[in-house]
Parts: structure tokens; sequence; C-alpha cells
């Protein structure tokens, strides 16, 4: 005996409000894709970059964050930051990391009750014989937190959180402005 039919043969009503449900969603469904696929919404698959390996120098964990980020773009040959530079074909350069807190706003004793935390870096994209991909530019990221002097620890440990949040929000934008980066003109 099978399960979800009865001795006669004929299923079960679970089964038949399974199969009726199922029907009902996978139509429900149909017009949606559709929609999606219409308005020009795609899944977003591996980036294709303009070289085949890269090598990420500079700011040490803004660099390991991208070079994590690159890892799972398809094809692309990240190398580690003990290989040499001159074997990728484009070298991504981060610099100026620079970290900053303001007072957003205070409250009647003129305490601190709102910061924004900024992350700036800025990066360079050339070739391993030094041709220019992308100039020097920078990028940055900002986040409100509220603060309260009784819970300082926890502000500052939310406020590391947020830090790398950004590094990792950082490297995503950087793995799509890498990728849309001009190729080399061929010399």
């Amino acid at each position: 005996m099978t399960t979800g039919a009865r001795p006669s043969g004929r299923p079960s009503d679970t089964t038949r409000r399974l199969s009726r449900r199922s029907l009902l969603t996978g139509t429900a469904l149909l017009p949606v894709t559709a929609l999606l696929g219409g308005c020009g919404f795609r899944m977003r698959g591996a980036v294709q970059f303009p070289f085949r390996s890269i090598a990420v120098t500079g700011v040490p964990a803004v660099a390991a964050e991208l070079r994590r980020a690159l890892r799972g773009q398809g094809e692309l040959k990240v190398l580690a930051n003990t290989d040499p530079v001159s074997e990728a074909e484009a070298v991504c350069e981060l610099s100026d990391e620079a970290r900053n807190s303001a007072i957003l706003s205070t409250n009647s004793t003129g305490q601190a009750r709102d910061l924004s935390i900024t992350l700036q870096v800025s990066y360079r994209l050339r070739t391993k014989d030094g041709r220019e991909l992308i100039p020097k530019t920078a990028i940055l990221l900002s986040r409100d937190i509220s603060y309260n002097e009784n819970t300082v620890l926890a502000k500052e440990a939310e406020q590391n959180f947020l830090y790398r949040d950004m590094m990792q929000d950082m490297a995503q934008q950087l793995v799509r402005r890498l990728a849309a980066a001009k190729p080399p003109a061929a010399s």
C-alpha cells in the first residue's frame, strides 16, 4: 500500500489538497515571473571582468574583504596577498583609509544622542605594466547610530559591527566598479 492512496486506489483528501495547492501556487507565480522578466529584472550572476587575474594591495581589512568577494566571481583568479603582484593582469591598490565619527544630535544636557560613523577608502586599478584602468577614486560610506552614555561598551561593539558591515558593502561596490572598468587598449 502506498502512502497517500486509499486501498481503493483513489488519492486521499490530503493528497488532493496538496495537488490543488501546488497547482494554484504555480499558476499564481507564472504572471509574477513574466512581469519580472518583462521589466528587465534578472538574477545577479557571476560578474564578467576585463581581466583574468587580479591582485589586491593596501588597506589590510578592506583588501581581505575584497579578495573574499572577488573569489566568488566565476573564473577570476584572485592572488593571495603573499603572491607576487607581477603575476596578476590587474592590480587594485587600496589606500587612504579614514574612519571618522561626528555627533548628529545632543540631548538637553549637551551629551551626544546620535552619531554618524564614516569609512572612506581610496582605490585605483591598473594593469601589471602600470596602465591605469580606473584612476584614484574614493568611496565613502556612512551609518548613523544612536548613542547612550550608559551603554558605552555595547555601543562600541555596535560601532565595530557597523564598520565590518561597511567594509562588506564597500567590497561589493568595488566588485561592481572593477567589473565596469574598460579593458586596456591593445598596444
